[in-house]
Parts: structure tokens; C-alpha cells; sequence
């Protein structure tokens, strides 16, 4: 049986702390319950004295949630715990998260004191949160850069006084993964109680070696990992719990696991980004949109014939559909061969080594070759795909003080449809629109919005993710009016849809 490793999932507080991706309480609650059905055992809520807004976050939080701790930040000051026990007043599992930084830069720069005042301040501010809550966890914070002696020290003392938990921040993203390793393997050895307690990891993302750090750290015996959805979070971000749950399910011989759903990590991921306006990095790994797409020919041919050649993990286990085949100019015989046949287009040998030369020309001239192309190129004439084919005619937005609104013309095989909605804004209404028209339970799962020229009259080009019934497309468009961009990136996504290009 594995060992449990618990994660504590920070989005909602250090991954909130991102400039410009505050949520409000509602928002916070749909991530939350997102987080409770992902599996997390225990959810930091907020830092309730540093505003109304986070304190009601964790109270209301507290009410939505049932079966995760409910975790609430705070300083070694008892002003800062009082208000955190009321705040997590309704928490069904509760934890006061308290703490003080331990390195040198933190006790004499910003701290302006002493360790020993530093020590007895950590102590006092433990028992002081246990006399509300049982489960209290202190952060030894810029331990990364702190002198080991002196951290064993504190978590030795923090741990006398009651800490369930100790937390061993890499605040700053100092360390490399062999000095953090050391760090929780020197506690582990040296601190009288240990066992008494739990050691948690909180790595930053600074030197791009969070989760390197936090796995090192699981390894050499810490067994609850601070995390976050995407790894947002303060500068360079924090570790990320897609990498850290799928790092451990590619390596099971370290015997190590956690509770988490896998199949609902993607989705997890999408929230995130959509609710804070934060796009994933296309090359992020496990949940960016490249991460199991494959535009090499040897890539194609190889996951072609067996998809560990060069896949360690199954798309469908983080809730993908499948492995996506990207056909460029770089892509080979086997990956042309597999999306023809998907098209049902079979071909002997000769007449599918002609349709490639034709192919490669075509790649060198766009940047994807789409389902219709293939289709011309073997002389089809994209029958049912094509009758489908969905172009835009006529787009309207009416803004300003008025409810956004939006009238459109679609022509679907040569019939033209009119439909006028309204909408949070000039895209959503232009979509509901589309929607109106098309009948389709078709679910706008992403949306980038990127300027491709400088100045006001930029050029705006829109990439969409669409969904039906766990298929998946891509659209994409650009024009100086985001808007139509983004309406013309919404159909190119649908056309694929339907059409089955995707």
C-alpha cells in the first residue's frame, strides 16, 4: 500500500496573491468545491486579518466545503490568530496556519530582532492558536536560506508546543533540489519529536525547480506538500500539484501517493485559468494544450504504434481526451496515413506516397493542414464536413451602457441563419447567438486573447478551445477587431468540431 502523501492545496491564497487574478467570494467558492472534488485533503482558504473580503472568502469557504481542513494564514500575532478562528468559525476540519521567518535576512533585515526573541515569539504564537484549534501548523518562513542548526531549533521547539505540522518554506526559490533534500533529511535526523508532527513542503518557483525541490523533499521524509492549481503564485509561482500527483503516479516504486482524482485535474486547471484570467503556457507540462500533441513525424509514427514510446503518461488519466496528432510540414507518412484514415479515406501505398508529396508542399505554405485540406488533396469534395461548413456573414455588437447584444448571419451550406442574443459582454453575446443557431451544447473551454502588432489599431489574434460530448477542438483567428477575432476563432473551432478535425 502507498504512503499517503497530503496535499494542501494554496491556490486560493498564495496563488491569489498573482497581480491581477483576485477572485471574489463566489469565484472562490466554485474553486473551492472544484478542489474538494479533485481530492485535496487540505484547502488554505485565505489570510483573513489582510482584508473583509478574505475574511468572509474563508468563512464562506468554511460553509461550502465539507470534507477537506480548512486552513486560514497568519502571522506570529495574536490579533492575526483571533481573527482567523472566527473566520473559520464554521469550518467543519479546522487549521490555524501561523508562522515567522527563520533565515537571517528575515530576523535582522525585516524582523529587526534576535533568534531567541525569534524562537519564543514562534512558540507563543503556536500556543496561542492552540488554545482554538487543534490542528495548528507553523511555517518556519525563508527556511531555504536558513542555517539548519538553528531551524532544527525552532521546529523542535514549535513542535513541544503543540504544531501538528511544520511547514519548511522554500520562500524565496533559493534552493537546489540536493540542499533541500539535506534540509528536510537533516530535520528528520536531528529533531527530538519529529515524529510527532508532520513535515510539509512550500517551494517557490524562482530557479524553475519547485516541484524538483518539493518531490526531494517528499522523498527524504516530508509527507504534506503545499501546492497549487497550475503552480500560480507569488514571482515565479509556486509547485505545481498536477506535476507533483503525476510525478509520483509515472514513479510508483517510490511507494508514495496521494488522494487525488487525476481525471479531474485538466478541468481543475481550466477553472483556474479561466476564473483568474491567467492562460496556461502552451508547453506547460501535464496541462498545456501541447502537452500531448505531437508534430514530429518520428513523434507521430512512434505514439502511432504505441503511445508510451513517447507519452509517460495517458492523456486520458488528467481527463484529456486523447493524444492530439498536429499535422505540419514536419509530420510524417504514418501520422498523414492514421488522420486519413479517422477521415475514412483508405489508400494503397503509391497513391498515399503521392498525396504526401502533395501534402509537404501544401505544409510549407500553411502553418496546419486542416481536415478539408486533406480531403482536396485526395479529391474528395469534403462532402458531409463541408455542407456543414459554418462562415460568418454579418456581425453586429451594440455596447456602452446598453446590455451587450449581438445580431449575426451564419451561412451553413449555403442557407443563411440570422440570430440575436445578449450576453456578460460583446463575445459571450456573440456566441450565444452562434449557440441559438447551431442547437449544440458545444462548451467554450479556453480563450487567449494575444496582440500580434504594437499600437491601437493592434492585430489580435484569438486561440478557443470548444467542447461536445468530450471531443475537443481548436479555433483560431486574428483581425484588428477582437471581437470578430473572437467569433471567427469560436466557429474555426466549431467547424472542426463537427466536421471531426480536431
Amino acid at each position: 500500500m502507498a504512503d499517503k502523501l497530503f496535499v494542501f492545496d494554496t491556490t486560493l491564497r498564495d496563488g491569489e496573491q498573482v497581480p491581477g487574478c483576485q477572485l471574489n467570494t463566489v469565484e472562490k467558492i466554485e474553486v473551492a468545491r472544484a478542489l474538494e472534488a479533485l481530492g485535496v485533503d487540505i484547502l488554505e482558504a485565505g489570510f483573513p486579518i489582510s482584508s473583509p473580503g478574505d475574511f468572509n472568502s474563508v468563512r464562506e469557504i468554511s460553509k461550502a466545503v465539507t470534507w477537506p481542513v480548512i486552513c486560514a494564514l497568519t502571522r506570529a500575532v495574536e490579533k492575526d490568530i483571533d481573527v482567523a478562528a472566527d473566520a473559520l468559525a464554521y469550518a467543519k476540519h479546522k487549521r490555524i496556519h501561523t508562522g515567522i521567518g527563520v533565515s537571517e535576512f528575515h530576523i535582522y533585515d525585516k524582523l529587526k530582532s534576535n533568534p531567541e526573541e525569534i524562537l519564543e515569539r514562534a512558540v507563543a504564537a503556536v500556543k496561542y492558536a492552540k488554545k482554538y484549534v487543534e490542528d495548528v501548523e507553523f511555517y518556519a518562513e525563508d527556511a531555504g536560506r536558513a542555517d539548519n542548526e538553528y531551524l532544527a531549533r525552532v521546529v523542535e521547539a514549535v513542535i513541544k508546543a503543540g504544531a501538528t505540522v511544520v511547514n519548511i518554506p522554500d520562500t524565496t526559490g533559493y534552493c537546489l533540489p540536493s540542499q533541500y533534500g539535506a534540509k528536510i533529511k537533516y530535520l528528520v535526523d536531528h529533531v527530538d519529536g519529529i515524529d510527532k508532527a508532520i513535515i510539509a513542503t512550500h517551494c517557490h518557483n524562482d530557479l524553475g525547480m519547485a516541484t524538483a525541490n518539493a518531490l526531494t523533499g517528499v522523498i527524504n521524509g516530508a509527507r504534506q506538500v503545499e501546492v497549487t492549481i497550475n503552480g500560480i503564485g507569488e514571482r515565479a509561482g509556486n509547485t505545481s500539484l498536477e506535476e507533483v500527483v503525476m510525478a509520483l503516479r509515472c514513479h510508483k516504486h517510490l511507494g508514495i501517493d496521494t488522494n487525488i482524482n487525476s481525471q479531474r485535474i485538466l478541468e481543475t486547471s481550466r477553472l483556474v485559468s479561466n476564473l483568474m484570467n491567467m492562460p496556461v503556457q502552451p508547453n506547460k507540462a501535464i496541462v498545456g494544450r501541447n502537452a500531448f500533441a505531437h508534430s514530429s513525424g518520428i513523434h507521430q509514427d512512434g505514439v502511432l504504434k504505441n503511445r508510451e514510446n513517447y507519452e509517460i503518461i495517458d492523456p486520458k488519466d488528467i481527463g484529456m481526451t486523447d493524444t492530439e496528432i498536429v499535422l505540419t510540414a514536419r509530420s510524417g507518412r504514418a501520422a498523414l496515413h492514421h488522420r486519413l484514415g479517422v477521415l475514412g479515406v483508405h489508400l494503397e501505398q503509391e497513391a498515399l506516397d503521392k498525396v504526401y508529396e502533395e501534402f509537404l508542399k501544401l505544409a510549407d505554405k500553411k502553418k496546419e493542414i486542416r481536415d478539408e485540406d486533406l480531403l482536396v488533396l485526395v479529391g474528395e469534395k469534403m462532402k458531409d464536413a463541408m455542407q456543414r461548413k459554418i462562415s460568418l456573414k454579418y456581425l453586429q455588437v451594440l455596447t456602452g451602457t446598453l446590455i451587450p447584444t449581438a445580431t449575426l448571419i451564419l451561412e451553413i451550406g449555403g442557407t443563411a441563419f440570422t440570430a440575436t442574443e445578449t450576453g456578460n459582454g460583446p463575445v459571450d453575446a456573440a456566441i450565444n447567438a452562434i449557440k441559438s443557431i447551431l442547437k449544440e451544447q458545444i462548451v467554450l473551454q479556453e480563450f487567449l486573447l494575444q496582440a500580434m502588432t504594437k499600437g491601437s489599431n493592434d492585430v489580435g489574434r484569438v486561440h478557443i478551445q470548444v467542447g461536445l460530448e468530450g471531443a475537443v477542438s481548436h479555433g483560431f483567428a486574428a483581425n484588428t477587431d477582437i471581437v470578430r477575432a473572437a467569433v471567427e476563432a469560436y466557429i474555426d473551432g466549431v467547424n472542426k468540431l463537427l466536421g471531426g478535425n480536431n
